[in-house]
């Protein structure tokens, strides 16, 4: 993976994991580290999900992909804080 994947990488993973904290309702007692790890898998999950499906080979912007990708940051949001007993 060249350095600008992993740039790219990392700022989808910004903002699925902040989009992901937005939608799970509450308070989420933990940093801004496990909010980019969530958001960068819930970001790779999403598209390998979005791919196996075929609903990444679109002509326009992938919103179903946007979609999978931000449900998936809310699970792993959602599943942090239970894990964690911060709920």
């Amino acid at each position: 993976m060249e350095i600008s994947g992993v740039v790219s990488a990392l700022v989808v993973g910004v903002a699925v994991g902040a989009l992901g904290r937005l939608v799970v309702p509450g308070r989420q007692r933990f940093g801004p580290l496990w909010t980019v790890v969530v958001g960068i898998a819930a970001a790779l999950l999403g598209t390998a999900l979005a791919r196996v499906t075929g609903l990444a080979d679109t002509s326009g912007p992938d919103w179903t992909e946007w979609l999978a990708q931000v449900l998936l940051a809310a699970l792993g949001v959602a599943a942090l804080t239970r894990v964690k007993g911060l709920d």
